[in-house]
C-alpha cells in the first residue's frame, strides 16, 4: 500500500484534545486506503511537553506510530515571559521563531525525519497551524503538504511566521465554511486546492441518560465538556452561571466533564467530574438539558456536534464564528454574546419544552446530513490523490526536460 504521514503535537489513546483526537480519527480510517503513519512527540502533557510514551515507532490501532523526544520540555516562566510580549506587541518578527520553540513541541528530529524520508510518502498532512511541528514542517516538504489548520481569529496568526502553513501547501483541508471564509480573507489563498471536511460523529450503542442520573443523581442541569481553561472562557462560564443562580434561584447545576487547569468556585452548584469513562460521558450528555460552550474560538467543537446528534441543544458564545455557524444551520441551538443573552437563551429553552424538543429533532437530522464520516474521509483522500498526481507528474515532467 502506499504510504502517507500525518503529522501533529501529540497522539495516542491518553490524548483528548480536540485537534489531535480529529487526527487519530483521521488517520485511523484511511488504513484500509493506506499505510498510515503519524510523526509525533512522546508528550502526553500539552503544557510541559514532558516526554512519556516510549521512543521510536509502535502501532496503535492499525497505524505506524513514531515518537520523537522532545528537545526541552517547556518552562511556563520562560514561555510566558516571551507570549506576554507578543500579547502587548513588542515581539520583533526574528524573534517569532524563539516563539514557536518556547512554545513546542520543539521537536527537530522530526524535520530532519521529513527532509530525509520525504520521497516515501505520498503526502504529509499537518494537523493544527499552532505548534512546531506544523509551522516547520509545512515549508521543509511544501509540495507533499496538505495542512489541516484549524484555524480561527486569534493573535497568534499576527506572526509572519505561521504564513507559509497558509500559503505554501499543495492543498488545505478546512473543519468548516466559516474557518475557510476566514483563511481566505487573511491569506488571499484562495487559489490553493482545498476541502471542507470537518469529522465525522459516531455514537456508542445503547447510549443511557438513566445510567447517568442513577450514578450521580443529577437530573437538571447543563453540561461543559472539555478542557477547564481561561482559553475556552471558562472563568467566563463560572462568573455567567453564579450571576444566573442569584437571579433564578433553583436546583439547576453546572457539571462539568475534563481536566481543570484553573480553579473552579467552590460552589455547590458547580460540579466537577474531572475525567470520565466514554460511556459516562455520553449518557451524561444526554441527559443534560443543554451543553454549554463559552469558548470564543473553535474551529469545529466535536462535542457540540455530539450533543446535536444526541438530541441536546446547545447554547454557545456567538463570538465564535464556527459555533454560531452551528446554531444557525442546525436550528438547534442558542448563542450568546454577554450574560443577559446567556440569561435569556438558558431560560428560554428551560421554559419552552416544545422548542427545545424540536431543537434537539433538528439537531440530530443536522449532523446525519453533514458530518457522515465515508463523506468526509472520501473529501480528505480527493486531496491526498490530488497531491500525489500533482507530484508526479512534476517529477516526469523534470524528467523529461533532463532526457531533452
Amino acid at each position: 500500500m502506499k504510504k502517507i504521514a500525518f503529522v501533529v503535537q501529540r497522539y495516542g489513546l491518553e490524548v483528548n484534545g480536540g485537534a489531535e483526537m480529529e487526527c487519530r480519527m483521521y488517520a485511523e480510517r484511511l488504513t484500509d486506503r493506506y499505510e498510515v503513519h503519524v510523526l509525533t512527540s512522546r508528550a502526553i502533557d500539552y503544557i510541559t511537553w514532558k516526554d512519556e510514551y516510549a521512543a521510536g515507532e509502535e502501532m496503535l490501532n492499525g497505524v505506524h506510530v513514531h515518537r520523537f523526544s522532545v528537545v526541552h520540555p517547556r518552562v511556563p516562566a520562560d514561555f510566558d515571559a516571551i507570549n506576554g510580549r507578543f500579547l502587548q506587541g513588542f515581539l520583533e518578527p526574528d524573534e517569532e521563531e524563539q516563539w514557536v520553540e518556547e512554545q513546542g513541541p520543539y521537536l527537530p528530529e522530526l524535520i530532519d525525519y521529513l527532509k530525509a524520508h520525504e520521497a516515501e510518502y505520498e503526502a504529509f498532512l499537518f494537523c493544527t497551524y499552532l505548534y512546531y511541528p506544523t509551522c516547520m514542517g509545512v515549508k521543509a516538504v511544501a509540495k507533499k503538504a496538505i495542512t489541516i489548520p484549524t484555524a480561527h481569529d486569534e493573535p497568534f496568526l499576527r506572526m509572519r511566521i505561521f504564513d507559509d502553513v497558509f500559503q505554501k501547501p499543495k492543498a488545505i483541508f478546512y473543519n468548516t465554511a466559516e474557518e475557510e471564509k476566514f483563511v481566505e480573507s487573511k491569506y488571499h489563498n484562495a487559489a490553493i486546492r482545498s476541502e471542507i471536511g470537518g469529522a465525522g460523529v459516531v455514537l456508542p450503542e445503547n447510549v443511557s441518560p438513566d445510567a447517568f442520573r442513577e450514578k450521580y443523581g443529577f437530573t437538571n442541569y447543563l453540561l461543559y465538556v472539555g478542557r477547564i481553561d481561561e482559553g475556552k472562557a471558562c472563568d467566563v462560564l463560572f462568573r455567567y452561571f453564579q450571576e444566573y443562580k442569584k437571579r433564578n434561584p433553583g436546583d439547576l447545576k453546572l457539571v462539568l466533564m475534563g481536566k481543570s487547569v484553573i480553579p473552579i468556585p467552590e460552589d455547590e452548584d458547580i460540579v466537577s467530574l474531572g475525567f470520565v469513562s466514554e460511556e459516562d460521558k455520553y449518557n451524561g450528555m444526554a441527559a443534560a438539558q443543554m451543553l454549554v460552550l463559552p469558548s470564543r474560538f473553535e474551529s469545529l467543537s466535536i462535542v457540540v456536534l455530539e450533543s446535536l446528534a444526541l438530541s441536546v441543544p446547545v447554547v454557545v458564545n456567538g463570538v465564535c464564528e464556527v459555533l454560531h455557524g452551528h446554531c444557525t444551520k442546525s436550528n438547534a441551538g442558542l448563542y450568546y454574546k454577554n450574560y443577559f443573552e446567556f440569561e435569556a437563551a438558558i431560560n428560554y429553552l428551560l421554559e419552552h419544552k416544545d422548542v427545545h424538543d424540536a431543537m434537539g429533532v433538528n439537531g440530530v437530522r443536522y449532523v446525519e446530513e453533514n458530518y457522515h464520516w465515508d463523506v468526509i474521509i472520501n473529501r480528505l483522500d480527493q486531496l491526498i490523490r490530488y497531491v500525489a498526481e500533482a507530484t508526479a507528474e512534476s517529477e516526469a515532467a523534470q524528467k523529461e526536460e533532463k532526457s531533452e
